[in-house]
Parts: structure tokens; C-alpha cells; sequence
């Protein structure tokens, strides 16, 4: 049994995250300022920290709890948001984040796993999967942002020895997704869908995606805790996937159409996102299992079954 922080532990995928370390049977400390998080999809054996990652606090809680394990998860995730107010989303994603990672080597935690973003971090590539290896450079302040703090977690190793896994993930999806974020799509569309209210497309739905479902991510950051692999480990489907073909499998849970309406694309956003997991498949021993059309259906009976 370890004990384990997990910064952003009521999130979406955080939170997904925490049920499955106190199932393996961990001590689970969470800090999470509850922002986009919510305190209902907080596991009642864990621990929770009400506050801000850029908080001198978190040093109080390093000190008190005394954590082995670290996993950052907490970020401003909006990659528009980031677009519209670059400053609070460096504040959030590069200070707050340094703050974990200080505090983290300060305090001698055995490792830290960072969440990081292969949907932004990358920009426009031209190979497709892409690969790790491949030239970073986002198109969007929160790409800016978690590459940053990749860099910095770099550093800290060579420097101080702080051990790390950082993991890019793809567009995650599944239950306890809220609106939010281009990485929310299918919660979008599926919660207005379920609502029968009409959603909004950028572009010509034409753009693809990487959609990985999140107990496949969950998979990828548990065996992240125990393998010997400073670097990026990309955590994706390894298929485009269009938008158009999104509303299909949507439609396709759901029996009907989907209301939807076309508006112009937005500024910083990415024509095609798609990554190979060849390095998770061999360092973690990690592949996905759930495939769009399977997660689509699950996250459609998870937003019906809210409705009850």
C-alpha cells in the first residue's frame, strides 16, 4: 500500500483515477479546489483538500501527509479558454503545477505523474499517428503550457533527481464528463442530446480526433506508478476520428438525431490530432481496449441514467 496525492481528484478523469488507487487498496489524499470538480464524485475513503494548486498551503499538506506517490492532474483544461486569457492559464498549468513539483522534490516523493495533453502539445503534424519523438509546437496557450511544465519536471530530475513518468493523453471521454473544453465534445453532444437541446459545431465536423476512453487512460496512469521511463508516453486510441463520425455514434446510442448547429471554426484550433501508442504498448504494457462506438454507448446510459 502506498500513499498517494492526486491534485484534481474530484475531476473527471482524476476522480475515475482515485476510485480505481483506493480499490487496488492505497491511502488516497486529494487537492482540488473543486473549480470543475465535483465533491460528489469524491471516493468517501479519500481525503480531501479544498484549495488552489498555487496555494503556499499545499507545502502544509506535503509536510503533514507525507506522500509517495504523486499524481498531477489539476489544470485549467479549456483549450479555448487558455486561447481567450493565456495569463490564467499560465498561472494555473506552469506556476501551479510548479508548486506540486517543488513541493514534490522537497519533500523526496518517489515519483511524480504528470497528466499532460497529445491532442495540443504537437500542433499541426504531419505524421499521423504521431509519435513522441515528433516536434512540439502547440498551437494554443494550455499546449504551451503543459509542454512547460514537461520541461520543468525535466529539469528537475537532472538536477535533483525527482523521478517522473509524464503522460500525453489524447481526447479523453467518458462518465462524469461535463461541458467544457474541446476536449469535451462527446460530453457535449451527448448531454444535449439525452436533453434533446441543440449543440454547437465548429468547422465543418470534417476534424478529427484521437478519443480515448477514460478507464483506458486510468489503466495507463496505474501502470505509470511502477515502470522506469523518465520521458512522454503518448495515451491514445492510435485512430482519427472525425466529428461527423462522433455525431454518428452518438446518434447511433441514442436511436435518434442529434440537434446541430454549424458555426465558423475557432481560432487555435487544430485540423487533425491522432497519436501512436507503440511507446505505451511497450513500456507500459498498455493498449486501449474500449472503441468509440462501445464508449459512446457507455457514456449515453452514464447521462441517462442522471436524468433518474
Amino acid at each position: 500500500m502506498s500513499k498517494i496525492l492526486v491534485t484534481g481528484g474530484a475531476g473527471f478523469i482524476g476522480s475515475t483515477l482515485v476510485d480505481r488507487l483506493i480499490k487496488e487498496g492505497n491511502e488516497v489524499v486529494i487537492i482540488d479546489d473543486l473549480s470543475s470538480g465535483k465533491k460528489e464524485y469524491v471516493n468517501p475513503a479519500a481525503k480531501l483538500y479544498k484549495i488552489d494548486i498555487c496555494s503556499p498551503k499545499v507545502a502544509r499538506i506535503f509536510q503533514k501527509e507525507k506522500f509517495q506517490f504523486v499524481y498531477h492532474l489539476a489544470a485549467q483544461i479549456d483549450v479555448r479558454k487558455s486561447v481567450e486569457d493565456p495569463v490564467f492559464d499560465n498561472k494555473i498549468n506552469v506556476l501551479g503545477g510548479l508548486n506540486i513539483i517543488e513541493n514534490s522534490y522537497r519533500h523526496q516523493i518517489k515519483k511524480i505523474i504528470m497528466a499532460s495533453t497529445g491532442g495540443a502539445i504537437y500542433g499541426e503534424a504531419e505524421e499521423i499517428p504521431t509519435t513522441e519523438n515528433y516536434p512540439t509546437f502547440p498551437l494554443s496557450p494550455y499546449g504551451i503550457h503543459k509542454l512547460t511544465l514537461e520541461k520543468y519536471l525535466n529539469y528537475y530530475y537532472h538536477v535533483y533527481g525527482l523521478n517522473f513518468t509524464v503522460l500525453r493523453f489524447a481526447n479523453v471521454y467518458g462518465p462524469r464528463q461535463f461541458k467544457g473544453g474541446e476536449a469535451g465534445v462527446i460530453a457535449i453532444f451527448v448531454e444535449n442530446g439525452v436533453k434533446e437541446k441543440e449543440s454547437l459545431q465548429f468547422g465543418d465536423g470534417l476534424q478529427t480526433r484521437d478519443f480515448v476512453y477514460v478507464d483506458d487512460v486510468v489503466d495507463g496512469l496505474y501502470a505509470a506508478m511502477n515502470i522506469d521511463c523518465r520521458g512522454e508516453i503518448n495515451i491514445g486510441s492510435g485512430v482519427e476520428s472525425t466529428l461527423l463520425e462522433v455525431r454518428e455514434n452518438i446518434e447511433k446510442a441514442l436511436g435518434e438525431k442529434i440537434k446541430i448547429k454549424e458555426k465558423p471554426k475557432k481560432l487555435g484550433e487544430q485540423r487533425r490530432s491522432c497519436l501512436s501508442y507503440q511507446r505505451a504498448k511497450d513500456v507500459l504494457n498498455w493498449e486501449p481496449k474500449i472503441n468509440l462506438e462501445e464508449g459512446i454507448k457507455r457514456t449515453v446510459a452514464w447521462t441517462k441514467s442522471l436524468k433518474k
